[in-house]
């Protein structure tokens, strides 16, 4: 009975966990919503698209008297900011894009809507988008597959220290092999599909998920042979999953791979538009 309910407290920390990681990462959509006239408007916008393609921007207006404008340049760069008005496309949204970057190039853009002179800035800040490879994907779900795993048996193995104190040999075996072909292995080829590098974390970058990724396999590298010495040793799988959550609370991908424009040759976003 006991091990059912720590196997369920495992998933359940495991699905939170990652439902976390998934809404709090800089990759996330930007959505809310903001009052115009009588009208409140909702918007989702991108903050991670394909390379190859403009990032569409757009927002379900019913006022057909509303207008709006994107304002956007490169992220770290010495661009001045190009505007664009939107457009009213076939769904009858209001419609814009943001040229195509370079895998880690990034952009930041602000949607204003206007209505009897009235001028409305739908964020505080300007929403920052990180143009990426496409990842094929045989890639990406064996990576995810196996990093979701490897989360919750490195959960499960913290738990039966805690409270079975039995061999957790096998679970942290699990979580070392799923977490090294997730995490050392596909981890990355998808950054190199992605991001055009195999590795950006320490000691060549400060990628953090490179980083998180090789800090929890050396831990439980280290659980894993205290506990071969001492089956019945529980204080390196419990540091090791109280590491592991404490990583994945960090936001996925942050301080991610991007291109510092300031360091390059100066030439603005490519683009037909004219400056505000």
């Amino acid at each position: 009975m006991l091990n059912r309910i720590l196997w369920l407290v495992a998933v359940v920390i495991t699905l939170l966990l990652v439902v976390y990681q998934r809404t709090t990462g800089p990759s996330y959509p930007m959505s809310g919503t903001k009052m115009i006239g009588s009208e409140k408007v909702a918007f989702k916008f991108l903050r991670s698209y394909d390379t190859g393609k403009d990032a569409p921007v757009w927002i379900r207006v019913h006022d057909k008297a509303v207008t709006g404008k994107l304002i956007y340049k490169r992220y770290k760069s010495h661009d001045e900011w190009t505007e664009t008005d939107m457009k009213t496309n076939a769904e009858g949204n209001l419609a814009a894009s943001i040229p195509s970057q370079p895998p880690a190039g990034k952009v930041m853009y602000i949607v204003n809507l206007f209505k009897n002179g009235k001028e409305v800035v739908l964020t505080e800040e300007p929403v920052i988008l990180r143009y990426k490879g496409a990842v094929p994907q045989f890639i990406l779900v064996p990576h995810i597959f196996f990093m979701f795993i490897s989360l919750l048996f490195g959960i499960r193995a913290g738990l039966e220290a805690l409270f079975r104190r039995k061999d957790t040999k096998y679970q942290i075996g699990v979580t070392l092999i799923t977490l090294f072909l997730g995490g050392l292995i596909l981890g990355p080829i998808v950054q190199k599909f992605a991001f055009g590098a195999y590795w950006t974390g320490w000691p060549f970058g400060h990628d953090l998920t490179d980083n998180k990724t090789f800090i929890i396999f050396i831990f439980w590298l280290i659980a894993w042979f205290r506990v071969k010495k001492n089956a019945q040793r529980k204080t390196w799988p419990v540091i090791a999953t109280l590491i592991m959550i404490a990583v994945y609370i960090i936001p996925h991908s942050a301080w991610g791979s991007e291109i510092d424009y300031t360091k390059q040759k100066t030439e603005k976003v490519q683009t037909n538009t004219t400056k505000p």
